[in-house]
């Protein structure tokens, strides 16, 4: 929830209209959550969730074992998953895009703990090319203040320099 609501700031500051929110599963600790994030160029009129989306971030790869991750997603569409495998490894029964990224080592190494969420926001950032690492930059600073928000923003910037080597 809170890289869907980072998003949805970053979105906004970058002069998009955006939307964020959660869907919980049973309620209990532990269980797997998801977020969406709408982001438009038109004011958005919609309140449901996102059936058809064109991106899907999997935080935890864990999860594509028991949840579809992959419901929904359009063929042109792109896959974020967080894994140090290479996208072929994964063998996803898709015809969209498959992106890896090591999101919880870029998270250990700069924040030391595996706390994801700033790493794949860098990640969406320089694989999309929706957002600018300007606005998620400034949307970090905002949430977490001078000195957690730097070491965020480290990670953030890492993760958004490999995607756009990667997609070079």
């Amino acid at each position: 929830m809170t890289a869907a609501e980072l998003l949805a700031v970053a979105a906004f500051d970058g002069g998009k209209e955006a939307q964020a929110f959660p869907a919980f599963g049973v309620e209990r600790r532990g269980a797997p959550v998801m977020a969406f994030c709408r982001i438009s160029d038109n004011p958005i009129r919609i309140r449901s969730q996102i059936t058809t989306p064109d991106f899907v971030i999997v935080q935890d790869p864990s999860l594509m074992e028991t949840v579809d991750v992959l419901a929904g997603l359009k063929p042109d569409g792109t896959v974020l998953v967080n894994s140090e495998h290479k996208p072929e490894e994964l063998k996803m029964d898709t015809k969209a895009k498959v992106v890896t990224f090591p999101a919880t080592q870029i998270a250990l190494d700069e924040l030391g703990r595996p706390i994801m969420n700033t790493a794949i926001l860098g990640a969406f950032a320089g694989l999309s090319g929706l957002i600018t690492f300007d606005a998620i930059e400034r949307s970090i600073s905002h949430r977490f203040g001078e000195e957690l928000g730097e070491r965020n923003i480290k990670a953030a910037r890492r993760a958004y320099e490999l995607m756009k080597e990667q997609n070079a």
